[in-house]
């Protein structure tokens, strides 16, 4: 259903304004606090001024025939959302509309998480779980390189980047069945140091891999004290979400305090039925951490959680659907149980053919994600796998499943706070300037959205499907989507550590 106020939005982005004014919509500012109706003023690349009746206060300089003026009444305008846990890093580059996250109204990714980011690496051939980013997209052995490629490149969104440590150990060892060695260190120490100084917002690690699991703690403190000298963060997929996920917290939050940096928990779940409920334990334990240091985490509103194929997670209790296969890819879309009847192997034996490939666990509890979701700390992130064959339907609807799922039928929590958990909370434990919020001097990155109809429509049988109800997107100042599947610009920017609001 078209909503009236795109037909004015196309006219305005069709002729040459000063200025654009968003008249009469529900102001949710992504602070939290209580919205309001009234109108956002939008100068070049940001937003003028926040407030009532602003088209009879038009700030001096502003001519009232150079306005675009445009009627958001019955609609939310809240901040463009911030993807917190992202893949993006190659997608950004070969795909630069990138439809599936715009359509969400999201205007800024995180990308490098997992340990897993395209810098500082060059490859040919990409290996074991850097293939979440995709074949052949390893060429950037600095960050300064990646962010040219995405200045050429011209996203429809804003691009923040973290440095993986996965990606750390391939660039400096020969063999990542060991921790490093000295010397190792603190080569891995100087390209994170030069990627921090020139603007990624910190390191993110993997332990959960195997290329990554070897290394000890210290190794992962070590690079955390380089961090600190930047003022960056630690992102990271704790060494296990299984039974020993309380250690593994112990461990992930000790490595950020010893630093004294802030810690992201990457997409917080308790994984697997044997540890069902168990979010009981983990969101208190994170609330004690909390009390001694800076801690948050994302979370995706899913069941079923989406990764590389490994035969240690096929337990033949949860289901498994593949996503993707080298040796089998006709078996995309199919459950793992279904292909081992036909191959008539057990479903371990039928994970170990079809590998290399990519699947959908099905690990999740419906209650502990909605208890972690519905916590003040949880930010929103996708997690999707752009490059799989078959994905994961996150990648296309997670932020709208929130408020669809979580706000309007569960009513976990208020409109304020959802988007709270999708902008002004991001763009503070990440430290990203003047991004996350509504208000004067900021940048503008607004979405538009109808909070009666918005939701997600991808299923995990037809994932790459496009949410309803986000009406316009605005990144930069510029009208960038339209709903209905409409690209009108590619205005995004690189966001650097330090100077996040500009392009450097």
């Amino acid at each position: 259903m078209k909503h009236p106020a795109m037909d004015s939005m196309a006219s305005e982005a069709s002729r040459e304004t000063e200025a654009i004014l968003l008249e009469k919509g529900r102001i949710v500012d992504g602070s939290g606090e209580e919205s309001w109706i009234g109108d956002v003023l939008i100068v070049g690349d940001r937003i003028q001024a926040v407030g009532l009746d602003l088209r009879n206060e038009l700030p001096s300089g502003v001519k009232k025939d150079r306005v675009g003026f445009v009627n958001c009444e019955g609609l939310v305008v809240a901040p463009g959302f911030i993807d917190a846990h992202t893949h993006d890093d190659a997608i950004v580059l070969h795909h630069p509309a990138y439809l599936a996250k715009v359509s969400q109204g999201i205007t800024t990714v995180i990308t490098g998480n997992c340990g897993i980011s395209l810098v500082p690496y060059k490859t040919e051939v990409a290996q074991a779980s850097l293939t979440l980013l995709g074949p052949g997209s390893f060429a950037y052995p600095t960050m300064a390189a990646y962010r040219e490629a995405v200045t050429e490149a011209k996203p429809s969104l804003n691009v923040a980047a973290l440095v993986g440590h996965t990606t750390l150990r391939y660039a400096v060892m020969d063999d990542l069945e060991r921790a490093a060695t000295a010397e190792e260190r603190i080569r891995m120490a100087q390209l994170l140091d030069e990627c921090l100084a020139d603007g990624a917002h910190g390191l993110s690690s993997g332990l959960f891999y195997a290329e990554a699991m070897p290394a000890p703690a210290s190794e992962v403190t070590a690079l955390a004290h380089v961090v600190a000298r930047h003022g960056g963060v630690y992102a990271t997929h704790m060494r296990t979400e299984m039974d020993a996920i309380l250690e593994a917290m112990h461990e992930a939050s000790d490595c950020a305090f010893e630093a004294g940096i802030p810690l992201i928990i990457s997409h917080h779940k308790c994984a697997g039925p044997s540890q069902w409920g168990r979010s009981k334990e983990t969101l208190p334990l994170i609330d004690r951490l909390a009390e001694r240091q800076q801690l948050a985490f994302d979370v995706y509103p899913y069941v079923a959680g989406s990764t590389v194929l490994r035969e240690d997670l096929v337990d033949g209790v949860i289901d498994v659907m593949l996503t993707w296969s080298d040796p089998h890819p006709e078996c995309a879309g199919r459950l793992l149980s279904d292909i081992a009847a036909d191959w008539n192997v057990d479903q371990k034996t039928a994970c170990l053919r079809l590998q290399p490939g990519g699947a959908s666990y099905f690990q999740m509890n419906e209650e502990d994600v909605a208890r972690i979701v519905s916590h003040p700390r949880a930010m929103i992130g996708s997690d999707g796998l752009p490059h799989d064959r078959h994905p994961h339907p996150r990648l296309w609807g997670t932020f709208p499943r929130v408020f669809s799922h979580y706000w309007r039928e569960r009513k976990l929590f208020s409109l304020e706070q959802a988007v709270h958990k999708m902008t002004g909370l991001t763009a503070r434990n990440f430290r990203i300037e003047e991004r996350g919020v509504l208000r004067g001097g900021a940048y503008a990155d607004i979405c538009i959205f109808d909070s009666s109809r918005i939701a997600d429509i991808a299923t995990y049988a037809d994932p790459e499907r496009l949410s309803v109800g986000v009406v316009a997107v605005y990144v930069n100042g510029q009208l960038t989507y339209e709903e209905g599947g409409k690209i009108l610009a590619s205005r995004g920017r690189m966001l650097t550590r330090g100077n996040s609001s500009r392009q450097k």
